[in-house]
């Protein structure tokens, strides 16, 4: 069974920037994927924040990368996803296995996850299974 993808920001970042390295591989695995995909205000937003930085390569002002992920959730496989999880809540995040700052944020969204019955789609080699509560390894998916 397919299940329906989070994509986080590096995987939205990567489908939007045509120049991006990932692009092809994102976009191919994407269409391939018939079980829909789902976006959340952390992904919208950290997508629209590294793109539109001076220092992001392929640099775009924020209106186009507002316009371009509005068009993409108008898409009949998207979903948006409140970020309606408490963080703190034992059933959530496992605090006892996130060890770095760094890593609170993919532990979220990973548990966003798993409260939809979902899988996190990402580019980050680094995000950690035990991260949140009840997930096994259909929750996770590594492009990259």
């Amino acid at each position: 069974m397919k299940l329906r993808a989070l994509l986080d920001s590096s995987v939205l970042i990567a489908l939007l920037d045509a120049n991006h390295v990932h692009h092809r591989l994102c976009s191919q695995w994407l269409c391939a994927h018939t079980a829909g995909w789902a976006s959340c205000p952390i992904t919208l937003n950290g997508c629209v924040r590294i793109m539109s930085q001076p220092s992001y390569p392929n640099r775009l002002p924020m209106q186009t990368v507002v316009a371009g992920l509005q068009q993409a959730m108008r898409h009949p496989m998207h979903e948006f996803w409140a970020d309606d999880i408490n963080p703190l809540d034992a059933n959530a995040i496992d605090w006892q296995q996130v060890l770095r700052p760094a890593d609170i944020t993919d532990a979220y969204l990973l548990s966003l996850a798993v409260r939809h019955q979902a899988c996190l789609v990402t580019l980050d080699q680094g995000i950690s299974v035990k991260w949140a509560t009840g997930v096994e390894n259909k929750h996770l998916l590594r492009l990259a």
